[in-house]
């Protein structure tokens, strides 16, 4: 036992002393104080021949790069198409940009124009002429089922397309309105001296293009184009010696509306009623393009925004700015336009030197004197006043942070039946109707007594026999027999759908080419004449195009999540 005991003690020392040799120390075998240590072998010398070939293969590639390709393309600005600025020859035959090498901005037509080509298409004035006939003339489309797919594409019927009635900026029941409201309307976009009308809420697209709906998405409404430098706008084609392209729009052919519109453009009938909408549509939608030595592009691709110009932001890239007289009416609104398109934000249109930004601040000093010696005082009293109310601040901030954890909470709950396509305020909006309304209803029937009535229903709803009365939106239901909206659907025609008050029916005879796909009613707001509605008791309803959070766990994870959320704002009470 006592030889054991001395022969591990010597192999434990002779392996502490191993360990401290090959310690990385000053003094020691191993010291790194003076560089690499001396004591090494070379291991290395396998990898160098390796090392030398993959930097010949290296240099090989770079040479053939050169060579066959054009290193430029790594740093030149892309438009639309995906073609270079800058360079002569693009891929897949794409435009000569050599004399282009800016990146800048144009107006995208389909965008911009779409919601004046809907609201001439489907208005009640061309809904006159090409379903129902004038004068005894028959309709422009001569085909009933063109006739209930044109009604159906603008959602003027229920049907399975549309989830309710569409705002295309207001209905233009006669053909003097709707010449007169969509020339104004276009007259802002073709001139560009009336610029400031169209970025105007005053103006006859009201607030279409003046407020952040428009500018938070503004890249939709502009293509990316390569132009010889960043002074191209509008102005360039009255300012030019070069001729412009006129332009006039149309619908992209796989629009749904692209035939009706050849049919408005194209009619052959005589009648001031039909004119009108033809000419409107004929003379009204023409643009001025910018020539194709300035913008190698189809005329479509080459229409300025009037009142929009542009500045250097370096690298090639052009960046928004505004022109003088509109920058009233632009006003705030022109920083989140250029945060949304990548530009940087400007408070103006006009460009300031430091030398003037001195200047003004020496004329405001005075002032700029009085607001800091408010601010003081106003900050002093904060601070006295905060001594008393201490106690009303922590309570502030208390339901602050449960509003927090109750907002947060339904948001994931939305979020988790959010329909493809639909926005999340909007999703927000539809639950909390559905909520409200399932409430109110088991509070009715509790202080009446009364049994609730049954809200099954299955398929498209033709069996739903329920009482909800409200849209999904809200809106209040008109009674069947007494609005004039749909007058054939009304209880003696449809005796079978149970149309009886207000409540939601799903009502279509058999083999009709046109049928809601759930339950709908015709509501009271004249802007949207009618609307699906959403059985009582159901707060999510299933989407039938696609949810917006595609895949099922992850739609369950956020359901139940926004329970816990809420859980944590009841333990923090």
């Amino acid at each position: 036992m006592v030889s054991c005991a001395c022969c591990c003690s010597r192999g434990g020392g002779t392996d502490a002393v191993n360990e401290k040799d090959n310690t990385f120390q000053k003094g020691g075998v191993n010291d790194l104080s003076q560089g690499p240590t001396k004591n090494r072998r070379c291991t290395d010398v396998v990898f160098i021949p390796i090392f030398i070939a993959a930097q010949v293969v290296f240099i090989i590639v770079t040479i053939a790069g050169l060579e066959d390709g054009d290193p430029a393309k790594l740093y030149r600005p892309r438009d639309f198409s995906g073609a270079y600025c800058g360079l002569e020859e693009n891929w897949n035959n794409g435009p000569n940009t050599l004399n282009m090498p800016k990146l800048s901005y144009t107006m995208n037509l389909t965008s911009v124009v779409d919601v004046m080509m809907r609201q001439t298409v489907c208005s009640s004035a061309a809904r006159t002429v090409l379903v129902d006939g004038v004068g005894g003339s028959p309709p422009l489309l001569e085909d009933q089922a063109d006739r209930d797919k044109y009604l159906c594409d603008c959602c003027l019927t229920p049907c399975d397309r549309c989830d309710g009635s569409v705002f295309n900026g207001g209905d233009l029941a006669t053909s003097a309105g709707l010449a007169e409201t969509i020339s104004a309307r276009m007259a802002e976009l073709t001139d560009p001296s009336r610029a400031t009308e169209l970025f105007s809420p005053a103006g006859a697209n009201e607030d279409m293009f003046s407020t952040s709906d428009f500018w938070e998405e503004a890249t939709k409404y502009f293509n990316l184009v390569c132009l010889p430098d960043c002074s191209v706008n509008s102005q360039t084609i009255s300012s030019s010696s070069l001729t412009s392209r006129p332009y006039t729009y149309a619908p992209a052919p796989d629009d749904d509306l692209y035939n009706v519109w050849n049919v408005l453009k194209s009619a052959t009938s005589t009648d001031s009623f039909t004119t009108d909408i033809k000419n409107t549509v004929n003379d009204a939608f023409t643009f001025q393009a910018l020539p194709l030595s300035i913008c190698p592009y189809h005329a479509s691709r080459c229409v300025p925004m009037p009142g929009i110009t542009f500045g250097e932001l370096g690298a090639d890239y052009c960046v928004f700015e505004f022109a003088d007289d509109i920058v009233d009416a632009v006003g705030g609104v022109a920083a989140a336009a250029f945060e949304s398109i990548g530009g940087s934000a400007v408070a103006t249109a006009t460009s300031e030197s430091f030398g003037k930004f001195a200047g003004d601040f020496m004329n405001v000093l005075d002032t700029f004197a009085l607001v800091s010696l408010l601010s003081f005082v106003v900050g002093l009293v904060f601070l006295v006043v905060l001594r008393f109310l201490v106690g009303l601040c922590v309570w502030i901030a208390v339901a602050c942070t449960v509003l927090m954890f109750f907002f947060g909470g339904a948001f994931l709950f939305v979020l988790s039946g959010q329909c493809q396509g639909s926005s999340i305020l909007e999703t927000g909006k539809q639950t909390a109707v559905a909520i409200v309304v399932t409430g109110a209803t088991a509070a009715d029937n509790l202080l009446s007594g009364e049994d609730a009535v049954s809200e099954d229903m299955t398929g498209n709803g033709a069996d739903y026999r329920g009482v909800q009365h409200y849209s999904k939106n809200g809106r209040t239901c008109a009674a069947w027999d007494s609005q004039d909206v749909f007058p054939q659907y009304n209880s003696t025609n449809f005796n079978e759908s149970g149309l009886t008050n207000a409540f939601c029916r799903n009502p279509y005879k058999a083999g009709a080419a046109n049928k809601a796909k759930t339950i709908w009613c015709v509501t009271t707001d004249p802007d949207y004449p009618w609307e699906e509605c959403i059985p009582i008791g159901i707060i999510q309803p299933e989407c039938s195009s696609g949810y917006a959070v595609e895949n099922k766990g992850t739609r369950e994870i956020l359901y139940y999540a926004s329970f816990v959320v809420w859980g944590f704002g009841a333990l923090w009470i």
